[in-house]
């Protein structure tokens, strides 16, 4: 009972479990979607990898222009207020994808174009969610809402793969987008719910009147100050642009490697989610406080079974790897966020978020095509490897390098 007080003592906030319960299910949406969307970008390119590379540098490509002013917003504007703008908006975009798929008049144009869209509200979504977590549960909780909030992606990851698939293989990909669009909902409904007075009130940040041009400019002078948050980045963006291309990757294995329906690249999709719940109720439970030198062993550990995975000779024996997959990424990511947001100033916070998720997921733009590129002329098996190559030998670096201008820092 001790340990499961401690794994999940943030849900003993009302705020906070409003807004948990209500993400899990819009997560279990968004991976059903993810999956169908990958299977409609395959079935209209007969089976482009570049395309359903492509498709995923739409999707993440406007975190490299948006993310730092979705920052700069999160620290001046009402959090929940632009939450509830960013969801509302992503739900009638899956209502529109939904609606062409469901009529059969959808082309690949329309993937293109709703993904593009999609990552733009995306990009001003995700540094207010991240720093609103410390506003409903305070300080101290922050690592652990942290690592909670990662259970939620990742339970969301294990539902909605296979519920994706089973729709797939019943009644094509339409409807799964309909599912996603109806899942916003429950964020809208918990936002509304939120009581205000009991959230942890933020101080007013002394900028606060400057234009955001000014106030994002001050956002990367505070990074560039910060040797922890500098080697931070500098890991994290090479696990966001060649490390972390499962969605690429599980896709072109079951289909292209192992010859498998829709159904079976669901399954693989909800066995990276078991290790990635695994990691992420470890990261709740974890009480130590994270840092770099932390994030680049998990980096480390993460490259070691990324590798292993590339080699699977089977279907059976690649979704045996990858919970160990899945436990070690989903450690990496909490631990790198959690230490972002406990090294920042409050009145950064937002602007940091914003600066971190567009160098995290802005390298995606880069890495999905080449990843693509590189299944299609040399198979999925290499693609990983160069992954988990590039992984591993920026996190030694990383590692090496704090070492040498901290002699006294513990790289563990």
């Amino acid at each position: 009972m001790g340990a499961w007080k401690t794994t999940f003592r943030s849900l003993s906030q009302r705020n906070y479990r409003l807004f948990w319960f209500g993400t899990l299910l819009s997560n279990i949406g968004t991976w059903v979607q993810r999956v169908a969307q990958d299977w409609l970008v395959l079935d209209l390119t007969h089976s482009s990898a570049t395309a359903l590379g492509l498709v995923t540098s739409l999707q993440f490509g406007p975190s490299l222009l948006f993310t730092v002013f979705g920052g700069a917003i999160a620290d001046r504007a009402d959090r929940r207020k632009v939450l509830f703008a960013t969801n509302l908006a992503g739900g009638l975009l899956s209502l529109v994808l939904g609606l062409l798929v469901v009529n059969g008049d959808v082309r690949l144009w329309h993937v293109y174009a709703t993904s593009l869209a999609a990552g733009c509200v995306w990009a001003f979504d995700v540094p207010s969610r991240q720093t609103f977590v410390n506003e409903l549960v305070g300080q101290e909780n922050l690592p652990n809402a942290v690592g909670l909030n990662a259970t939620s992606f990742n339970l969301g990851r294990l539902i909605g793969p296979a519920v994706s698939g089973l729709l797939i293989e019943r009644f094509d990909t339409g409807p799964s987008f309909i599912v996603n669009a109806a899942s916003f909902s429950f964020v809208l409904i918990s936002l509304v719910l939120i009581n205000p007075r009991e959230l942890h009130r933020r101080h007013r940040p002394a900028d606060l009147d400057e234009p955001m041009w000014t106030r994002t400019k001050a956002g990367f002078a505070y990074v560039r100050q910060q040797r922890e948050l500098r080697g931070l980045f500098v890991n994290i963006a090479v696990m966001g642009t060649l490390g972390m291309n499962f969605q690429i990757w599980t896709a072109l294995m079951a289909r292209l490697e192992f010859g498998k329906s829709a159904g079976a690249f669901g399954l693989l999709g909800t066995a990276m989610a078991v290790g990635s719940v695994t990691g992420a109720l470890m990261a709740a439970r974890r009480r130590r406080t994270p840092n770099l030198g932390m994030v680049t062993n998990l980096g480390l550990a993460f490259a070691a079974v990324l590798a292993v995975s590339s080699l699977m000779p089977s279907y059976g024996w690649y979704a045996l790897s990858l919970p160990l997959c899945g436990a070690a990424a989903l450690s990496v990511m909490t631990t790198s966020n959690a230490t972002m947001q406990l090294t920042t100033d409050p009145d950064m916070r937002g602007r940091v978020a914003g600066i971190y998720f567009m160098v995290f997921t802005g390298g995606s733009p880069l890495g999905s095509p080449l990843i693509g590129a590189i299944a299609q002329h040399f198979g999925p098996r290499s693609s990983i490897l160069v992954g988990a190559v590039s992984v591993g030998v920026t996190a030694a670096l990383v590692r090496r390098w704090r070492s040498r201008i901290e002699p006294a820092a513990q790289v563990a």
